[in-house]
């Protein structure tokens, strides 16, 4: 089944306090283009992210994100005890020194103000099993995304089929004119030249021309070669992802079929079906941009 390059896929998980996001969109693109914001301490991983990313994905326009939230109580800095003592005595051997009112309950106020009574935050590192709990997050977006990908990929599928069984419905249409058509052409050039009196010509070279013109007129390749890419198209939609460029390139040989269709159409109702091709085709090629 062919999948969409469209999709959306998040996961969490936890890890010491840790709430672990993962975000991964796609959107369609001729290639890979993969764009990832990743938190500090799993930067170490980035290219091991977009090996995973990018094997798993294969197409399409990538925006991914790693990031980390932490609780309340993990956030907030660790007090210097050293420093919150020493900075009270000194406020009290001066307080006492100079005949000034101790700051009693508003001392906290004066402490968290100082400069060190914070500890130094503690570089954080990577450990192994952090690190596991990180990738499942990630590996469990990814498959989000796909899961998302071949949903869209379904309705594409039943979206070209019915384009597809249109454009064979219409060229069957056709038949029943072209028929008519020839014989239309015959009667009309021998009735101009039945109002031409007195004019002689010869009509075995009449009918020789008017094979040749009648010919020029055939569109027996087109319709077969268009029946054959028809099915050629359907063929593709059922060898499985990965085919958006190859079902590209079969819409753009149907297209040729039905403009010269219509370029050798000299007859209003065979016109009109050809536009409805052209509106149907038309339609395959819009949404086959976005398929894997």
């Amino acid at each position: 089944m062919i999948q969409s390059m469209t999709g959306y896929g998040k996961a969490e998980a936890h890890y010491n306090g840790k709430k672990i996001h993962a975000e991964i969109k796609s959107l369609n693109s001729k290639s890979l283009d993969l764009s990832a914001r990743i938190a500090p301490i799993y930067r170490e991983k980035e290219m091991d992210i977009r090996q995973l990313i990018s094997s798993a994905l294969e197409r399409g326009k990538i925006d991914f994100n790693l990031w980390v939230e932490k609780d309340t109580a993990s956030q907030a800095l660790p007090l210097n005890p050293d420093s919150v003592a020493n900075y009270l005595n000194q406020i009290r051997e001066i307080s006492a020194a100079n005949d000034i009112p101790f700051p009693g309950q508003n001392i906290w106020e004066v402490l968290v103000k100082l400069p060190d009574t914070t500890q130094t935050p503690v570089i954080e590192e990577l450990s192994d099993e952090e690190w596991e709990v990180a990738l499942g997050a990630v590996e469990a977006a990814i498959a989000a995304l796909v899961d998302f990908r071949k949903q869209e990929g379904e309705a594409l599928y039943a979206k070209f089929t019915e384009k597809v069984n249109n454009i064979e419905e219409f060229l069957g249409a056709i038949e029943p004119f072209e028929k008519s058509r020839v014989e239309k052409i015959r009667q009309r050039l021998f009735d101009r030249l039945a109002e031409l009196k007195g004019v002689d010509y010869d009509k075995n070279r009449l009918e020789q021309e008017l094979i040749y013109y009648i010919e020029k007129l055939d569109i027996s390749e087109e319709k077969q070669r268009l029946t054959n890419h028809l099915k050629y198209f359907r063929e593709t939609l059922d060898g499985g992802h990965g085919q958006g460029k190859k079902l590209g390139f079969i819409a753009q040989e149907m297209g040729r079929e039905i403009n010269t269709t219509g370029s050798k159409s000299n007859q209003a109702e065979m016109q009109n079906i050809v536009v409805k091709m052209k509106d149907e085709l038309e339609q395959i090629k819009e949404q086959v941009m976005n398929v894997l």
